[in-house]
Protein backbone atom coordinates (compact mmCIF):
# COMPACT_ATOMS: atom_id res chain seq x y z
CA UNK A 1 0.00 0.00 0.00
CA UNK A 2 1.05 3.77 -0.52
CA UNK A 3 0.86 5.25 2.73
CA UNK A 4 1.25 8.55 1.61
CA UNK A 5 -1.88 8.30 -0.16
CA UNK A 6 -3.71 7.19 2.96
CA UNK A 7 -2.23 9.24 5.51
CA UNK A 8 -3.54 12.20 3.09
CA UNK A 9 -6.90 10.45 2.65
CA UNK A 10 -7.56 10.41 6.42
CA UNK A 11 -6.76 14.14 6.41
CA UNK A 12 -8.99 14.80 3.71
CA UNK A 13 -11.39 12.86 4.75
CA UNK A 14 -11.25 14.77 8.50
CA UNK A 15 -11.82 17.86 6.43
CA UNK A 16 -14.74 16.99 4.81
CA UNK A 17 -15.95 15.49 7.95
CA UNK A 18 -14.94 18.77 10.00
CA UNK A 19 -16.93 20.96 7.21
CA UNK A 20 -20.35 19.55 7.70
CA UNK A 21 -20.36 21.68 10.57
CA UNK A 22 -20.88 25.32 10.76
CA UNK A 23 -18.37 27.86 9.62
CA UNK A 24 -16.32 28.77 13.20
CA UNK A 25 -12.94 31.51 13.61
CA UNK A 26 -9.75 29.58 14.04
CA UNK A 27 -8.06 31.73 16.74
CA UNK A 28 -4.69 33.28 16.44
CA UNK A 29 -3.41 32.38 19.66
CA UNK A 30 -3.12 28.95 17.62
CA UNK A 31 -1.06 29.81 14.76
CA UNK A 32 2.11 29.48 13.93
CA UNK A 33 4.90 30.93 11.37
CA UNK A 34 5.44 29.09 8.24
CA UNK A 35 9.55 29.48 8.12
CA UNK A 36 9.55 28.37 12.06
CA UNK A 37 7.38 25.74 11.41
CA UNK A 38 9.95 24.56 8.38
CA UNK A 39 12.92 24.99 10.44
CA UNK A 40 11.33 22.83 13.55
CA UNK A 41 10.35 20.11 11.76
CA UNK A 42 13.45 19.92 9.72
CA UNK A 43 14.86 19.67 13.25
CA UNK A 44 13.08 17.05 14.11
CA UNK A 45 12.81 14.96 11.37
CA UNK A 46 17.21 14.87 12.00
CA UNK A 47 17.13 14.38 15.29
CA UNK A 48 14.56 11.15 14.66
CA UNK A 49 17.51 9.68 12.52
CA UNK A 50 19.51 9.36 15.20
CA UNK A 51 17.24 6.33 15.98
CA UNK A 52 18.15 2.86 15.67
CA UNK A 53 17.04 1.57 11.86
CA UNK A 54 13.93 -0.99 13.35
CA UNK A 55 12.55 -1.01 9.88
CA UNK A 56 15.13 -2.83 8.63
CA UNK A 57 16.08 -6.62 8.96
CA UNK A 58 20.01 -5.44 9.58
CA UNK A 59 18.29 -4.18 13.27
CA UNK A 60 17.83 -7.94 15.04
CA UNK A 61 18.09 -6.35 18.64
CA UNK A 62 15.43 -5.52 20.81
CA UNK A 63 11.75 -5.93 20.23
CA UNK A 64 11.31 -3.08 18.22
CA UNK A 65 9.59 -2.94 14.76
CA UNK A 66 7.97 -0.27 12.76
CA UNK A 67 4.17 -0.68 12.90
CA UNK A 68 2.23 -1.61 9.80
CA UNK A 69 1.48 1.19 7.38
CA UNK A 70 -2.74 0.18 7.43
CA UNK A 71 -2.14 1.08 11.26
CA UNK A 72 -0.13 3.78 10.65
CA UNK A 73 -3.08 5.25 8.50
CA UNK A 74 -5.33 4.29 11.22
CA UNK A 75 -3.88 5.66 13.92
CA UNK A 76 -3.77 9.03 12.23
CA UNK A 77 -7.08 9.15 10.71
CA UNK A 78 -8.88 8.72 14.65
CA UNK A 79 -6.23 11.03 16.02
CA UNK A 80 -7.25 14.22 14.19
CA UNK A 81 -9.99 13.37 16.17
CA UNK A 82 -8.56 12.70 18.70
CA UNK A 83 -11.23 10.68 20.91
CA UNK A 84 -10.92 9.58 24.24
CA UNK A 85 -11.79 6.03 24.96
CA UNK A 86 -12.58 6.33 29.05
CA UNK A 87 -16.20 7.09 27.99
CA UNK A 88 -18.67 7.19 25.62
CA UNK A 89 -18.67 10.90 26.19
CA UNK A 90 -15.31 11.15 24.47
CA UNK A 91 -15.19 8.25 21.93
CA UNK A 92 -18.33 7.00 20.82
CA UNK A 93 -16.83 5.85 17.30
CA UNK A 94 -13.19 4.19 18.51
CA UNK A 95 -14.71 2.80 21.69
CA UNK A 96 -17.18 0.65 19.97
CA UNK A 97 -13.92 -0.23 17.59
CA UNK A 98 -12.34 -1.33 20.63
CA UNK A 99 -15.07 -3.10 22.17
CA UNK A 100 -14.89 -5.20 19.17
CA UNK A 101 -10.99 -5.78 18.71
CA UNK A 102 -11.16 -6.90 22.47
CA UNK A 103 -13.93 -9.15 21.41
CA UNK A 104 -11.44 -11.27 19.02
CA UNK A 105 -8.32 -11.00 21.06
CA UNK A 106 -10.50 -12.80 23.33
CA UNK A 107 -11.96 -15.46 20.54
CA UNK A 108 -8.03 -15.97 19.67
CA UNK A 109 -7.95 -16.97 23.20
CA UNK A 110 -10.73 -19.30 23.65
CA UNK A 111 -12.66 -17.19 25.78
CA UNK A 112 -16.42 -17.45 25.75
CA UNK A 113 -17.29 -14.91 28.33
CA UNK A 114 -14.96 -11.84 28.65
CA UNK A 115 -14.96 -8.53 29.99
CA UNK A 116 -11.55 -6.23 28.89
CA UNK A 117 -10.17 -3.75 27.10
CA UNK A 118 -6.89 -1.82 25.68
CA UNK A 119 -4.31 -0.28 27.67
CA UNK A 120 -1.26 2.06 26.60
CA UNK A 121 1.16 -1.04 27.67
CA UNK A 122 1.39 -4.38 28.81
CA UNK A 123 2.67 -2.94 32.15
CA UNK A 124 -0.66 -1.27 32.65
CA UNK A 125 -2.24 -4.23 31.61
CA UNK A 126 -0.15 -6.80 34.06
CA UNK A 127 -0.79 -4.21 36.85
CA UNK A 128 -4.71 -4.28 36.60
CA UNK A 129 -4.57 -7.87 36.46
CA UNK A 130 -2.59 -8.10 39.28
CA UNK A 131 -5.07 -5.95 40.76
CA UNK A 132 -7.68 -8.17 40.32
CA UNK A 133 -5.80 -10.92 41.64
CA UNK A 134 -5.17 -9.29 44.64
CA UNK A 135 -8.98 -8.35 45.08
CA UNK A 136 -10.16 -11.81 44.37
CA UNK A 137 -7.97 -13.37 47.11
CA UNK A 138 -6.92 -10.74 49.82
CA UNK A 139 -4.20 -11.29 51.73
CA UNK A 140 -2.44 -13.78 49.48
CA UNK A 141 0.48 -13.78 47.17
CA UNK A 142 1.52 -13.86 43.45
CA UNK A 143 3.74 -16.48 42.63
CA UNK A 144 5.92 -15.31 39.03
CA UNK A 145 8.55 -17.43 37.43
CA UNK A 146 11.95 -15.59 38.03
CA UNK A 147 12.05 -15.76 34.15
CA UNK A 148 9.08 -13.48 33.99
CA UNK A 149 9.33 -9.76 33.21
CA UNK A 150 9.92 -7.75 36.31
CA UNK A 151 7.22 -5.80 36.13
CA UNK A 152 5.40 -8.57 38.35
CA UNK A 153 7.47 -7.80 40.77
CA UNK A 154 7.18 -3.78 40.41
CA UNK A 155 3.53 -3.75 40.30
CA UNK A 156 2.94 -6.25 43.43
CA UNK A 157 5.39 -4.02 45.23
CA UNK A 158 2.50 -1.10 44.06
CA UNK A 159 0.15 -3.04 45.06
CA UNK A 160 1.60 -4.22 48.68
CA UNK A 161 1.63 -7.59 47.69
CA UNK A 162 3.79 -10.55 48.46
CA UNK A 163 5.64 -11.94 45.24
CA UNK A 164 7.04 -15.50 45.72
CA UNK A 165 9.43 -16.12 43.01
CA UNK A 166 9.40 -19.58 41.28
CA UNK A 167 12.73 -21.20 39.88
CA UNK A 168 13.21 -22.28 35.86
CA UNK A 169 13.95 -25.23 34.51
CA UNK A 170 17.24 -25.71 31.67
CA UNK A 171 14.87 -23.69 29.11
CA UNK A 172 13.66 -20.91 31.16
CA UNK A 173 10.39 -22.08 31.53
CA UNK A 174 8.81 -21.79 35.39
CA UNK A 175 9.76 -25.44 37.30
CA UNK A 176 6.48 -26.87 37.75
CA UNK A 177 7.80 -29.36 41.33
CA UNK A 178 9.12 -25.99 42.47
CA UNK A 179 5.90 -24.22 41.82
CA UNK A 180 4.03 -26.66 43.51
CA UNK A 181 6.25 -26.63 46.54
CA UNK A 182 5.49 -22.61 46.65
CA UNK A 183 1.91 -23.29 46.63
CA UNK A 184 2.14 -26.36 49.02
CA UNK A 185 2.43 -23.18 51.73
CA UNK A 186 -1.01 -22.06 51.11
CA UNK A 187 0.26 -18.52 50.99
CA UNK A 188 -0.43 -18.40 47.20
CA UNK A 189 -3.77 -16.61 45.36
CA UNK A 190 -2.30 -16.37 41.84
CA UNK A 191 0.12 -17.96 39.26
CA UNK A 192 1.43 -15.60 37.09
CA UNK A 193 2.89 -18.05 34.08
CA UNK A 194 4.57 -16.11 30.63
CA UNK A 195 3.83 -17.47 26.96
CA UNK A 196 7.01 -15.58 25.90
CA UNK A 197 10.05 -14.97 28.48
CA UNK A 198 11.32 -11.29 26.95
CA UNK A 199 14.68 -12.63 27.38
CA UNK A 200 14.45 -16.00 26.18
CA UNK A 201 11.48 -16.45 24.24
CA UNK A 202 10.19 -19.22 26.90
CA UNK A 203 7.21 -20.34 26.94
CA UNK A 204 6.01 -21.45 30.39
CA UNK A 205 3.92 -25.33 30.47
CA UNK A 206 0.90 -23.65 31.11
CA UNK A 207 -0.94 -26.69 30.45
CA UNK A 208 0.52 -28.22 33.30
CA UNK A 209 0.36 -25.27 35.39
CA UNK A 210 -3.56 -24.32 35.22
CA UNK A 211 -4.44 -27.88 37.00
CA UNK A 212 -1.73 -27.33 39.59
CA UNK A 213 -2.56 -23.81 40.43
CA UNK A 214 -6.67 -25.14 40.55
CA UNK A 215 -5.57 -27.95 42.92
CA UNK A 216 -4.46 -25.58 45.56
CA UNK A 217 -7.39 -22.92 45.20
CA UNK A 218 -5.45 -20.38 42.90
CA UNK A 219 -6.19 -18.36 39.88
CA UNK A 220 -3.87 -18.14 36.68
CA UNK A 221 -2.61 -14.84 34.88
CA UNK A 222 -0.83 -15.40 31.58
CA UNK A 223 1.89 -12.79 30.54
CA UNK A 224 1.39 -13.25 26.75
CA UNK A 225 2.56 -9.42 25.88
CA UNK A 226 4.95 -10.94 23.59
CA UNK A 227 4.13 -14.57 22.88
CA UNK A 228 0.32 -14.33 22.68
CA UNK A 229 -0.16 -13.76 19.26
CA UNK A 230 1.58 -17.00 18.58
CA UNK A 231 -1.69 -18.64 19.12
CA UNK A 232 -2.72 -18.59 15.69
CA UNK A 233 -0.14 -20.68 14.73
CA UNK A 234 -0.53 -23.21 17.44
CA UNK A 235 -3.20 -25.31 15.58
CA UNK A 236 -1.08 -28.17 14.46
CA UNK A 237 0.24 -31.06 15.70
CA UNK A 238 3.41 -31.98 15.40
CA UNK A 239 5.79 -33.29 13.34
CA UNK A 240 5.67 -30.26 11.68
CA UNK A 241 4.09 -27.71 13.89
CA UNK A 242 5.78 -23.94 14.13
CA UNK A 243 5.03 -23.99 17.62
CA UNK A 244 3.17 -26.55 19.87
CA UNK A 245 -0.58 -25.84 20.83
CA UNK A 246 -0.60 -26.92 24.62
CA UNK A 247 0.55 -23.81 26.48
CA UNK A 248 -2.06 -21.69 24.04
CA UNK A 249 -4.91 -23.81 24.27
CA UNK A 250 -4.70 -23.88 28.11
CA UNK A 251 -5.37 -19.85 27.75
CA UNK A 252 -9.11 -20.79 27.32
CA UNK A 253 -8.81 -22.05 31.43
CA UNK A 254 -7.11 -19.21 32.72
CA UNK A 255 -8.64 -16.28 34.95
CA UNK A 256 -6.83 -13.40 33.13
CA UNK A 257 -4.45 -12.82 30.04
CA UNK A 258 -2.73 -9.85 28.75
CA UNK A 259 -1.39 -9.39 25.33
CA UNK A 260 0.41 -6.25 23.85
CA UNK A 261 -0.68 -5.40 20.07
CA UNK A 262 1.98 -2.97 19.84
CA UNK A 263 4.35 -6.33 19.42
CA UNK A 264 3.52 -8.86 17.41
CA UNK A 265 0.25 -7.20 16.56
CA UNK A 266 1.79 -4.74 14.51
CA UNK A 267 0.92 -1.36 16.30
CA UNK A 268 2.13 1.94 17.36
CA UNK A 269 3.06 2.04 20.60
CA UNK A 270 1.07 1.68 23.63
CA UNK A 271 -1.42 -0.85 22.59
CA UNK A 272 -1.95 -3.51 25.55
CA UNK A 273 -4.73 -5.28 26.46
CA UNK A 274 -5.98 -7.08 29.41
CA UNK A 275 -9.09 -10.16 29.24
CA UNK A 276 -10.43 -11.23 31.96
CA UNK A 277 -12.32 -14.72 31.40
CA UNK A 278 -15.30 -14.06 34.35
CA UNK A 279 -17.33 -10.82 33.24
CA UNK A 280 -18.42 -10.31 36.87
CA UNK A 281 -14.82 -9.12 38.16
CA UNK A 282 -16.43 -5.71 37.11
CA UNK A 283 -17.16 -5.21 40.91
CA UNK A 284 -13.73 -4.05 41.82
CA UNK A 285 -13.51 -2.11 39.34
CA UNK A 286 -17.05 0.52 40.31
CA UNK A 287 -16.79 3.74 41.17
CA UNK A 288 -18.59 7.17 40.24
CA UNK A 289 -17.96 10.07 38.68
CA UNK A 290 -20.45 12.62 38.54
CA UNK A 291 -19.35 14.33 35.25
CA UNK A 292 -18.97 12.00 32.45
CA UNK A 293 -21.11 8.13 31.75
CA UNK A 294 -24.29 10.52 30.87
CA UNK A 295 -24.68 10.28 26.84
CA UNK A 296 -25.48 6.50 27.07
CA UNK A 297 -26.63 3.51 28.86
CA UNK A 298 -24.20 1.04 27.75
CA UNK A 299 -21.19 0.49 29.93
CA UNK A 300 -18.59 3.14 28.98
CA UNK A 301 -14.65 1.53 28.93
CA UNK A 302 -13.75 3.60 31.81
CA UNK A 303 -15.91 1.95 34.37
CA UNK A 304 -13.93 -1.73 33.84
CA UNK A 305 -10.11 0.43 33.50
CA UNK A 306 -7.86 1.76 35.86
CA UNK A 307 -6.88 3.61 33.28
CA UNK A 308 -8.81 6.94 32.56
CA UNK A 309 -7.98 8.94 29.97
CA UNK A 310 -6.66 6.64 26.87
CA UNK A 311 -6.29 6.87 23.20
CA UNK A 312 -9.54 5.93 20.65
CA UNK A 313 -6.32 6.30 18.24
CA UNK A 314 -5.06 2.64 19.36
CA UNK A 315 -8.29 1.12 18.86
CA UNK A 316 -8.87 2.49 15.27
CA UNK A 317 -5.45 1.54 14.21
CA UNK A 318 -5.55 -2.11 15.85
CA UNK A 319 -9.13 -2.25 14.35
CA UNK A 320 -8.22 -1.33 10.52
CA UNK A 321 -5.38 -3.75 11.17
CA UNK A 322 -7.20 -6.63 11.68
CA UNK A 323 -10.30 -5.62 9.11
CA UNK A 324 -7.15 -6.28 6.73
CA UNK A 325 -5.12 -9.06 8.73
CA UNK A 326 -7.23 -11.02 10.87
CA UNK A 327 -7.08 -13.11 13.34
CA UNK A 328 -6.14 -15.98 11.48
CA UNK A 329 -3.27 -18.35 10.80
CA UNK A 330 -3.24 -17.20 7.15
CA UNK A 331 -3.85 -13.29 8.03
CA UNK A 332 -1.42 -11.80 11.12
CA UNK A 333 -0.34 -15.87 11.62
CA UNK A 334 1.90 -15.27 8.32
CA UNK A 335 3.89 -12.74 10.00
CA UNK A 336 4.64 -14.59 13.27
CA UNK A 337 4.90 -17.70 11.35
CA UNK A 338 7.76 -16.06 9.11
CA UNK A 339 9.31 -14.66 12.21
CA UNK A 340 9.35 -18.07 13.87
CA UNK A 341 10.74 -20.08 10.66
CA UNK A 342 13.50 -17.81 10.50
CA UNK A 343 14.70 -18.33 14.38
CA UNK A 344 14.55 -22.02 13.50
CA UNK A 345 16.38 -21.90 10.25
CA UNK A 346 19.37 -19.37 11.76
CA UNK A 347 19.63 -21.79 15.05
CA UNK A 348 20.00 -24.96 12.65
CA UNK A 349 22.63 -22.30 11.45
CA UNK A 350 24.57 -21.43 14.39
CA UNK A 351 24.68 -25.09 15.12
CA UNK A 352 27.27 -26.02 12.05
CA UNK A 353 29.11 -23.10 11.97
CA UNK A 354 32.84 -22.88 13.96
CA UNK A 355 32.40 -19.03 15.49
CA UNK A 356 28.96 -19.06 16.90
CA UNK A 357 27.43 -21.53 19.59
CA UNK A 358 23.52 -21.92 20.26
CA UNK A 359 22.69 -21.22 23.72
CA UNK A 360 19.29 -22.70 24.06
CA UNK A 361 16.71 -23.97 20.95
CA UNK A 362 14.15 -21.16 20.61
CA UNK A 363 10.61 -21.74 21.47
CA UNK A 364 9.44 -18.68 19.27
CA UNK A 365 11.56 -16.01 17.36
CA UNK A 366 14.10 -15.01 19.88
CA UNK A 367 17.71 -16.27 18.98
CA UNK A 368 19.99 -16.83 21.90
CA UNK A 369 23.90 -17.60 20.93
CA UNK A 370 27.33 -16.39 21.51
CA UNK A 371 30.47 -16.68 19.99
CA UNK A 372 32.85 -19.50 20.27
CA UNK A 373 35.40 -18.89 22.33
CA UNK A 374 38.73 -20.79 23.33
CA UNK A 375 38.94 -21.26 26.30
CA UNK A 376 35.33 -21.14 26.82
CA UNK A 377 35.14 -18.95 30.16
CA UNK A 378 32.13 -16.81 31.33
CA UNK A 379 34.36 -14.08 31.20
CA UNK A 380 35.33 -14.29 27.82
CA UNK A 381 32.09 -15.09 26.31
CA UNK A 382 31.02 -11.98 27.66
CA UNK A 383 33.27 -9.64 26.71
CA UNK A 384 33.33 -11.12 23.18
CA UNK A 385 29.50 -11.18 22.85
CA UNK A 386 30.00 -7.96 23.85
CA UNK A 387 32.61 -7.08 21.24
CA UNK A 388 30.12 -8.39 18.70
CA UNK A 389 27.43 -5.96 19.28
CA UNK A 390 29.78 -3.27 19.49
CA UNK A 391 31.19 -3.96 16.14
CA UNK A 392 28.04 -4.53 14.76
CA UNK A 393 26.24 -1.36 15.62
CA UNK A 394 29.36 0.84 14.99
CA UNK A 395 30.28 -0.33 11.38
CA UNK A 396 30.49 2.07 9.01
CA UNK A 397 29.83 -0.19 6.17
CA UNK A 398 27.06 -2.93 6.41
CA UNK A 399 25.96 -2.40 10.10
CA UNK A 400 24.10 -5.42 12.14
CA UNK A 401 22.38 -4.55 15.41
CA UNK A 402 21.90 -6.94 17.97
CA UNK A 403 21.41 -7.38 21.73
CA UNK A 404 22.60 -9.20 24.65
CA UNK A 405 21.24 -11.00 27.82
CA UNK A 406 23.05 -11.30 31.50
CA UNK A 407 22.61 -14.57 31.92
CA UNK A 408 23.94 -16.06 35.21
CA UNK A 409 26.25 -19.22 35.83
CA UNK A 410 23.60 -21.87 37.07
CA UNK A 411 21.63 -20.91 34.47
CA UNK A 412 24.58 -20.96 31.55
CA UNK A 413 26.09 -24.33 33.27
CA UNK A 414 22.40 -25.77 33.15
CA UNK A 415 22.53 -25.94 29.56
CA UNK A 416 26.92 -25.86 28.80
CA UNK A 417 28.37 -27.87 30.98
CA UNK A 418 31.60 -27.74 29.63
CA UNK A 419 32.33 -23.88 30.04
CA UNK A 420 34.91 -22.44 32.39
CA UNK A 421 33.18 -20.16 35.65
CA UNK A 422 35.29 -17.49 36.36
CA UNK A 423 32.74 -14.85 37.08
CA UNK A 424 29.27 -15.47 38.59
CA UNK A 425 27.26 -14.00 34.53
CA UNK A 426 27.83 -13.88 31.67
CA UNK A 427 25.83 -11.54 28.78
CA UNK A 428 25.55 -13.74 25.42
CA UNK A 429 24.15 -12.29 22.44
CA UNK A 430 19.92 -11.93 21.79
CA UNK A 431 18.15 -11.86 18.31
CA UNK A 432 14.19 -11.33 18.23
CA UNK A 433 13.54 -11.82 14.34
CA UNK A 434 9.44 -10.26 14.97
CA UNK A 435 9.94 -8.91 11.63
CA UNK A 436 8.98 -11.27 8.97
CA UNK A 437 11.69 -9.65 6.15
CA UNK A 438 13.97 -11.43 8.75
CA UNK A 439 13.17 -14.54 6.94
CA UNK A 440 14.48 -13.02 3.73
CA UNK A 441 17.45 -11.35 5.20
CA UNK A 442 18.73 -13.76 6.96
CA UNK A 443 21.40 -15.02 4.39
CA UNK A 444 22.81 -12.25 4.98
CA UNK A 445 22.47 -11.43 8.85
CA UNK A 446 24.11 -14.97 9.17
CA UNK A 447 27.11 -14.98 7.74
CA UNK A 448 27.66 -11.08 8.38
CA UNK A 449 27.48 -12.09 12.92
CA UNK A 450 29.47 -15.04 11.97
CA UNK A 451 32.52 -12.83 10.64
CA UNK A 452 31.83 -10.93 13.96
CA UNK A 453 32.39 -13.64 16.37
CA UNK A 454 35.03 -14.86 14.27
CA UNK A 455 36.96 -11.06 14.71
CA UNK A 456 35.83 -10.99 17.80
CA UNK A 457 37.60 -14.36 19.31
CA UNK A 458 40.90 -13.73 17.33
CA UNK A 459 44.05 -13.23 20.13
CA UNK A 460 46.07 -9.90 20.31
CA UNK A 461 48.41 -11.30 17.62
CA UNK A 462 45.98 -12.86 15.29
CA UNK A 463 44.54 -9.30 15.05
CA UNK A 464 47.46 -7.35 14.76
CA UNK A 465 48.11 -9.87 11.65
CA UNK A 466 45.08 -9.42 10.15
CA UNK A 467 44.92 -5.73 10.54
CA UNK A 468 48.24 -5.31 8.36
CA UNK A 469 47.41 -8.31 6.34
CA UNK A 470 49.72 -10.76 7.78
CA UNK A 471 48.80 -14.36 6.38
CA UNK A 472 49.27 -17.29 9.65
CA UNK A 473 51.01 -19.22 9.09
CA UNK A 474 50.32 -23.62 8.51
CA UNK A 475 51.80 -23.50 12.30
CA UNK A 476 49.13 -20.88 13.35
Amino acid sequence: MELRYWLERGVEDFRAWTQSYADYAAHPAMAVEEGACAAAFEELTARLRGSYPFFHPCYAGQMLKPPHPVAVAGYLAAMLVNSNNHALDGGPATSAMEEEVVDRLAAMFGFEEHLGHLTSSGTQANLEALFVARESHPGKGVAVGVEGHYTHTRMCHLLGVQVHMVAADDRGRMDTAALERVLSTGTVGTVVATTGTTALGAVDPLHRIVPLARRHGARVHVDAAYGGFFALLADDEPPGALVTREAWQAIAHCDSVVIDPHKHGLQPYGCGAVIFRDPDIARFYRHDSPYTYFTSDRPHLGEISLECSRSGASAAALWLTLELLPLSRKGLGGVLAAGRRAALRWAGLIEESPHLELYQPPELDIVTYYPSCTPAALSRIGATSNDVMRRGMNAEEDPVFLSTARIGAADFTARHSDVIVDTGHAHILRSVLMKPESELYLERLHPRVEGLAKDSTRTPLEEWAHEYGIPRSPAG
